[in-house]
C-alpha cells in the first residue's frame, strides 16, 4: 500500500481489533474491504471509509480488497467501476490482486440460497411487495406470517429453481428468510434475499433472472473473501443481526464481525448518491467530475490533492454518532498542503491596463522571482516586465478608503519582484465611465530596492506584462449550496448556490503559465490556489480552476467569526 499517513490514535474500531487479536480470533488476522456499489461515483464519505479500510490493513500488517458490491443491475455500469478504480488508486491506495465482484459469486450465492432452503430457513413467499410491506408490521405492532411460509422444502426448492429459469414474472415471487415475524428489529420479519429481476447485468449480461439482496450477498462475499472486520456506516446497525444470522447458518469458521461507524456528512454538500445522481442527470452539474461535485473525481479535478483529502479523513476521526463537519476543515487540509507544495505565480483575474509613462518604449527586462518563498531549492523563474502592465482591477480606487494601500489617486505601490510605480492619471470609457487605463510613472532605483529617500510604501500587487501575457481562462469554483445542511431538505434544489460557478474568459497570466501541465497546482499571488483542468486545459491555451481562496470567505459569512 502506497498510503503514508501515519496510523490514527486509538478508537473504538481499533479497540475491537486489538481484542480480537489478543484472544486469538480469526487466528491474528486482519483483513477488511471497500465494498461500493458500481451505481455512481464514490464521494468524499466513501473517502473516509477508503482510507479507514486500508489504514486498518497497513496498521496490522492485513489486507484490504476492493470489492465491487455490484448485484443490483439496475443503474450500475463499467463506466462507474472504472471510476471507483481510479479513484481509489489515487487516493494512495493499493489492493495488489483482490479485486473482486460480487457477481463473481452469483452461482456461489444461488448454492447458500438452496442449503438456507434444505435447512429449513428460507422459503418461496408470492405475496406481493405491497403486501409484503401490509405484513411485516410497525415499530409498535408485529408483523404477520406470510401464507406461503409453511412451504415444504421440496416446493420452495421447484420454486426457486424455476424463479431461476425465468418462469415467473418480476414480482410474483420472492425468497426470503424464515426468522421471526414479531422480532423488534423489523429486519429480521422474513426479510427478502432473492428476488426476480428481469434486469441485464452489466457484467453477465441476461444470464441471471433472479438477484441476490444486498443484505444476503454482502455478508457471503465477505465470508467467501475471509474478511475478518466488515466495517461499514450506521446505517447497517440495524441489519448487523440479520447479517449474523446469515453467516452462522451458512459459514462454519471464520465468521467476518460487522462494525459500524458514523457516516461522514460535510456542510454546504449532499452526499446522497441518489441526490448526486439527481444533479448529474438533471444538469445542475457538468457531470460526475463537476469541481464543485463532492465526488474524489470532481475534488481531484477542482486540484485537492490525495494527501490532503487523508489528512482531512485523519482529522475527523472515527466517531460512533453521525455529524455535520464543517466544509472549511477539508479546505484548511487543502490550503495547508497545497502551502507546501504549490509553486507560486502571478496571474490577473480581472485585468486592468497601467501604461509606465517613464519606462523606454520597446524596452523589456526580466525579474528572479522565487517559485516558492519558504522553500528556496524549488528555485526561481524569470518573469519578463515591460511599459505596459496588467493589473486587477481592484488594485485601484478613485476614492479609496482609509488603510486601503492600493493604488489611487497620489499614492504608490509596489509591484511584486519588481518596481514602485506612482498613479499619474487614468483614461474611461466615454459611455460607461468604467475606468479602462492607468498611467503611472516608475522609480527605477526601486528594483528589488526600497525608495532611497526612506518613503514607505505600503501596498504591494501582482501585475503581468501585457507583452508577454498568456491568455487563460479561470473557473471560481465555491460552494455548491447556500447553506449549511441541504442534505436536511426535502427540496435541496432551491438552495443551489447560483454563485458556485463564474468564468472568467480573458485573464492574464505570466509566460511559464502558458503549458502548465494539466492537474498541475500554482499558487496564484495574493488571488489564492489554482489548478490546471485535466480535460479542458490545453497547452497555449490554459484552463485555471481556483481550487481554495487564499482564505476561509465562509466563516464570516455564516456567522461564526
Amino acid at each position: 500500500m502506497t498510503d503514508p499517513t501515519p496510523p490514527a490514535a486509538t478508537d473504538f474500531i481499533r479497540d475491537i481489533i486489538d481484542e480480537d487479536l489478543r484472544t486469538g480470533r480469526h487466528a491474528g488476522r486482519v483483513a477488511t474491504r471497500f465494498p461500493p456499489e458500481p451505481n455512481g461515483y464514490i464521494h468524499i464519505g466513501h473517502a473516509k471509509s477508503v482510507c479507514l479500510n486500508f489504514g486498518l490493513a497497513r496498521q496490522y500488517g492485513g489486507t484490504c480488497n476492493l470489492r465491487l458490491d455490484d448485484t443490483d443491475p439496475a443503474g450500475e455500469s463499467m463506466e462507474f467501476v472504472e471510476s471507483i478504480i481510479r479513484d481509489v488508486r489515487w487516493l494512495g491506495f493499493d489492493w495488489e490482486d483482490r479485486l473482486f465482484y460480487a457477481s463473481d459469486y452469483f452461482e456461489k450465492l444461488f448454492a447458500f440460497a438452496v442449503e438456507l432452503i434444505k435447512k429449513g430457513d428460507a422459503y418461496v413467499c408470492s405475496l406481493s411487495p405491497d403486501e409484503i410491506r401490509e405484513h411485516r408490521g410497525s415499530f409498535t405492532e408485529p408483523g404477520r406470517e406470510s401464507p406461503y411460509r409453511s412451504r415444504s422444502v421440496e416446493e420452495n426448492l421447484d420454486l426457486f429453481e424455476r424463479m431461476r429459469a425465468g418462469e415467473f414474472a418480476d414480482g410474483a415471487h420472492v425468497l426470503r428468510a424464515k426468522i421471526d415475524m414479531a422480532a423488534p428489529n423489523i429486519v429480521m420479519r422474513d426479510p427478502i434475499l432473492y428476488r426476480i429481476k428481469r434486469e441485464p447485468h452489466y457484467r453477465t449480461g441476461a444470464q441471471w433472472i433472479i438477484y441476490p439482496m444486498y443484505d444476503f450477498a454482502h455478508c457471503l462475499s465477505d465470508a467467501l473473501e475471509g474478511i475478518t472486520h466488515s466495517i461499514c456506516t450506521l446505517e447497517f446497525e440495524n441489519n448487523r443481526p440479520l447479517y449474523d444470522w446469515i453467516v452462522e447458518r451458512l459459514i462454519a469458521a471464520n465468521r467476518p464481525k460487522q462494525i459500524e461507524f458514523a457516516r461522514l456528512s460535510v456542510s454546504y454538500t449532499v452526499l446522497s448518491k441518489r441526490r448526486l445522481i439527481q444533479l448529474v442527470q438533471e444538469g445542475h452539474v457538468r457531470g460526475w467530475d463537476d469541481p464543485r461535485m463532492p465526488t474524489v473525481s470532481g475534488m481531484r479535478r477542482r486540484g485537492f490533492s490525495p494527501e490532503a483529502i487523508r489528512s482531512f479523513c485523519a482529522e475527523i476521526g472515527v466517531a460512533k454518532n453521525d455529524n455535520l463537519v464543517d466544509m472549511a476543515l477539508l479546505e484548511h487540509c487543502v490550503r495547508d498542503d497545497l502551502n507546501e507544495r504549490a509553486p507560486r505565480a502571478m496571474c490577473v483575474l480581472r485585468p486592468l491596463k497601467v501604461v509606465i509613462d517613464n519606462y523606454p518604449e520597446g524596452q523589456t527586462e526580466e525579474f528572479d522571482c522565487a517559485n516558492h518563498p519558504q522553500r528556496p531549492e524549488m528555485g526561481t523563474r524569470k518573469v519578463p516586465f515591460s511599459r505596459v502592465l496588467y493589473i486587477e482591477r481592484e488594485d485601484f480606487m478613485e476614492e479609496p478608503p482609509r488603510k486601503y494601500n492600493r493604488l489611487g489617486p497620489g499614492r504608490e505601490v509596489r509591484l511584486r519582484n519588481a518596481y514602485v510605480i506612482k498613479f499619474a492619471s487614468l483614461v474611461k470609457d466615454e459611455k460607461t465611465g468604467e475606468v479602462t487605463e492607468l498611467h503611472c510613472s516608475f522609480d527605477p532605483a526601486t528594483r528589488n530596492a526600497p525608495p532611497a529617500d526612506g518613503r514607505k510604501v505600503q501596498g504591494v500587487i501582482h501585475w503581468v506584462s501585457a507583452a508577454h501575457a498568456v491568455s487563460a481562462e479561470v473557473r471560481l469554483y465555491d460552494r455548491l449550496f447556500t447553506i449549511e445542511d441541504p442534505g436536511s431538505e426535502e427540496d435541496f434544489l432551491q438552495y443551489l448556490n447560483p454563485q458556485s460557478l463564474e468564468i472568467l474568459p480573458v485573464c492574464y497570466a505570466e509566460p511559464g503559465l502558458q503549458n502548465a501541465e494539466p492537474g498541475s497546482a500554482y499558487q496564484f499571488e495574493r488571488v489564492g490556489y489554482f489548478c490546471a483542468d485535466e480535460k479542458e486545459s490545453q497547452p497555449g491555451r490554459p484552463v485555471f480552476n481556483r481550487v481554495v481562496p487564499l482564505r476561509d470567505s465562509w466563516t464570516k459569512i455564516a456567522g461564526k467569526g
